[in-house]
């Protein structure tokens, strides 16, 4: 019996090494449904309606009459800075959306390409001064502030701008630190950028320019990962590669350990595959393109493109968030106002996929961590966004978070230019 025990073992270890797909997960074979084109029909809020929150909290509105509001920043003296960018379309796809109904969810406006600011003087939960901070930008989502620096991320390079505390527009001339991978194929053209807490280094994350390679391993150069450099744009690394489309990054509390929220791919079936929620380990390779949720090969890579050695490397992330749920924004609530279950957990938005049957994400989402460390799966928290899941009908996109020193949070729906405020009831 122990002899049959030890083969089995083996068998096991060496499916493992050729396959890389022995994991103990549930996941579904590939095509196991249909791949379905499903665009939600975004009806918009009507008057007095919000998103909604579990019991003790608060949502309003915060402020309005964006175009496309994405990304969110606050400055040390409570200021905050709003990009504002847009997927750019081509006239034919333009015409082609149309037709098939995408542009119900696909916001076919040309990009706004600036940074509002929104200062609240008088402390009552809405601003009361808006100024055009920055603009003539080049699709622009990550913002952050060094000492007197403002670096901004725009698809195709990371600039510098100087910066005075309390100025409400960026007067400078701005110097460019570093190229970023754009070109042809830039379908996911989203940067976002995080400073290290000694402000030392700064963290860049880049997705993919396709759904998996379809356009060629060589259009994806320099792709699918997250970059480490100075603050001056030197010393570049590669802090860890094989992420499909990184968006949101934080820190997660008391530790130095980095997350993101990760966008999988797509057309592989409704549960296929898993956005996620990950520590981000130093030199770690999660899949992309030739495997994904750790060592699942993608049957469309070829064969004579797969590199086994390194799939048999790929790091399985910490939480799913769910197939085709676009999880974008995430933040780690560092404030003191919400009940004490939040403190220290993370916050992911999830702007909802065109690619399930059934509508999935349009919503926030929480996951519980103690001593920085997942302790529970993901809960919804602010719901409400969709409206008939038969008829496919949704309020709005929620895509970017940020926590306020006041200890409320914001969310930005970009289809429908606003961002929300979420506050404890007390």
């Amino acid at each position: 019996m122990k002899q049959n025990h030890t083969i089995y073992i083996a068998v096991l270890f060496l499916l493992f090494i050729k396959t890389g797909i022995a994991q103990t997960d549930t996941l579904p074979p590939p095509y196991a449904t249909k791949s379905t084109m499903n665009f939600s029909n975004v009806l918009g809020w009507k008057e007095g309606e919000t998103p909604v929150a579990p019991e003790g909290f608060i949502v309003t509105k915060y402020a309005d009459d964006f175009k496309n509001p994405r990304w969110m920043y606050v400055l040390p003296n409570g200021d905050v800075l709003v990009a504002e960018a847009n997927t750019p379309h081509g006239f034919f796809e333009k015409v082609g959306a149309a037709i098939i109904g995408a542009n119900k969810s696909n916001d076919m406006r040309k990009s706004a390409n600036r940074i509002t600011l929104l200062r609240d003087t008088d402390k009552d939960g809405k601003p009361d001064i808006r100024t055009i901070f920055l603009e003539g930008l080049n699709l622009p989502l990550g913002m952050l502030l060094l000492k007197n620096k403002f670096y901004v991320a725009n698809t195709d390079a990371v600039w510098m701008f100087p910066y005075k505390k309390g100025q409400t527009t960026i007067t400078g001339e701005g110097k460019k630190i570093i190229d970023l991978p754009a070109g042809k194929h830039n379908r996911h053209w989203t940067r976002n950028i995080i400073a290290n807490k000694k402000g030392t280094k700064i963290y860049i994350a880049i997705g993919s320019g396709s759904n998996v390679a379809e356009n060629g391993l060589a259009e994806e150069r320099d792709r699918a990962r997250i970059w480490e450099i100075n603050p001056d744009g030197s010393d570049l690394k590669i802090y860890a590669s094989g992420l499909r489309n990184p968006v949101g990054m934080d820190w997660a509390p008391g530790t130095n350990a980095l997350w993101t929220s990760v966008n999988e791919r797509d057309e592989l079936g409704d549960e296929l595959v898993p956005d996620y929620l990950t520590s981000v380990q130093r030199d770690g390779f999660y899949g992309w393109p030739y495997s994904y949720y750790g060592q699942h090969f993608d049957p469309r890579i070829k064969k004579e493109e797969q590199d086994t050695a390194l799939v048999n490397t790929a790091i399985i992330p910490d939480i799913s968030l769910g197939s085709h749920t676009a999880s974008l924004g995430l933040v780690f609530y560092t404030g003191k106002s919400f009940p004490a279950k939040y403190r220290g957990g993370a916050f992911v938005a999830q702007h909802g996929s065109w690619n399930k049957s059934k509508l999935a994400g349009y919503k926030v989402v929480f996951v519980p961590f103690k001593n920085g460390i997942p302790a529970g799966k993901p809960e919804d928290f602010l719901t409400g966004f969709i409206v008939d899941p038969e008829k496919d009908e949704v309020r709005g996109r929620p895509v970017g978070l940020t926590v306020l020193y006041d200890g409320s949070m914001l969310l930005t729906d970009d289809t429908m230019d606003t961002i929300w405020r979420i506050s404890a009831d007390k």
